[in-house]
């Protein structure tokens, strides 16, 4: 049980001591002090307003890495992730932005929209893989730009909120969608947030969808079959499994939970889609999936540590040091832990070989030389 631990421990401390080190000679070869860097960069997380907004900035990554570790888990690569969030996010501001609901149905009705709109555009590679066996890796990120193209036709035609002439942006939500923040709730156990900081709803949304993302994958039959059939689609066929048929109904939900990602800065902060809505999302899901190794728990960690670089970052200025060097710490950080769980995991299968022939071996003295013989 220890030396479990101390493998799934020595992973991530390896990455980070990585990252660490490289970007710390990446400040030195730009003639910076790591130690002022770092120190800034401490600075920048360290209050309750930095850690709301590294929370709030983390919700979104989180479900969008499981939409990405959904896949993962499936032996599917859904780079296309971007694309589904972005046409859902659209799709869903400009179609809530149109009707009137009570609160509650309203905000559930634009969850709906997007995640309808990301599970369908997500069938379009998962059709073409099962079909005609179209790699998907390759379908989804064409299908990346042309959701990018067709978002910015949409946005600036049917749309397009005309009272706003500066830039392309959807009508803005009524606050009967919009999603209520947790400062109330906090209140109620005695933490009272800053003012002028809000603790976003989405993170009810994002911890609901990660226990459902466990009990789906790891508790239910349906997750076994999507287990089983990334592990091996030929084992999985001759149990009854039907791999396309999997591969369809993963992606689609892949899609979907990509979507719902979307609505984190839609219902709790932006209300409108425009030009000032995130990009890149989907990129980032990918990068906290593999940080997370396709785990809710650790990807929920992946996220938040992924946020608090991002927010650590913006301190740097203020010590004369280009806050690219948090996108050096990112990458780095995502390389090593990838190297680092690959090393630590080949050496714990060495470690475990050596184990069961000293074993062996023991066991072979210990037994009488006539019994052996016999």
């Amino acid at each position: 049980m220890r030396q479990k631990v101390l493998y799934a421990l020595a992973a991530p401390v390896l990455a980070a001591v990585a990252a660490l080190t490289i970007s710390a000679i990446a400040l030195l070869l730009i003639g910076k002090s790591p130690i002022d860097a770092f120190h800034a960069m401490w600075d920048s997380v360290d209050s309750a307003d930095a850690v709301t907004t590294i929370i709030n900035t983390a919700a979104p990554y989180y479900v969008m890495g499981l939409a990405v570790a959904l896949s993962f888990k499936m032996g599917l690569f859904n780079i296309g992730a971007d694309g589904q969030f972005r046409l859902g996010a659209l799709v869903a501001a400009a179609a809530g932005a149109a009707v009137a609901l009570p609160a509650p149905i309203h905000v559930l009705f634009i969850i709906a929209v997007a995640m309808a709109v990301g599970g369908a555009y997500a069938a379009i590679p998962g059709a073409l893989k099962v079909t005609r066996g179209v790699n998907e890796v390759v379908s989804t990120i064409m299908l990346n730009f042309i959701a990018t193209g067709i978002s910015a036709y949409l946005i600036a035609t049917h749309f397009r909120d005309p009272k706003i002439q500066e830039q392309a942006q959807t009508k803005p939500l009524p606050k009967s969608a919009w999603l209520p923040s947790l400062n109330s709730f906090l209140r109620r156990f005695g933490y009272h947030l800053p003012e002028n900081t809000i603790m976003q709803g989405f993170l009810v949304v994002a911890v609901i969808t990660g226990i459902a993302f466990f009990l789906l994958v790891y508790k239910t039959r349906f997750g076994f079959d999507l287990r089983t059939t990334g592990a091996n689609p030929r084992a999985a066929l001759a149990s009854g499994v039907n791999p396309k048929a999997m591969i369809m109904k993963t992606i689609i939900l892949s899609g979907a939970l990509a979507a719902l990602a979307g609505m984190g800065p839609l219902l709790s902060d932006l209300h409108l889609y425009g030009d000032i809505f995130p990009t890149a999302l989907g990129f980032t899901g990918i990068s906290v999936a593999l940080l997370g190794r396709n785990h809710p728990a650790g990807v929920a960690l992946a996220a938040f540590v992924w946020a608090g670089i991002e927010q650590a970052a913006r301190g740097l200025p203020a010590v004369g040091v280009p806050q690219e060097i948090g996108q050096i710490l990112q990458g780095t950080l995502l390389l090593s832990a990838v190297v680092a769980f690959e090393v630590v995991r080949r050496y714990g299968q060495a470690a475990q070989v050596r184990d069961a022939a000293a074993k062996a071996q023991a066991l072979h003295r210990d037994v009488p030389l006539g019994m052996a013989a016999s």
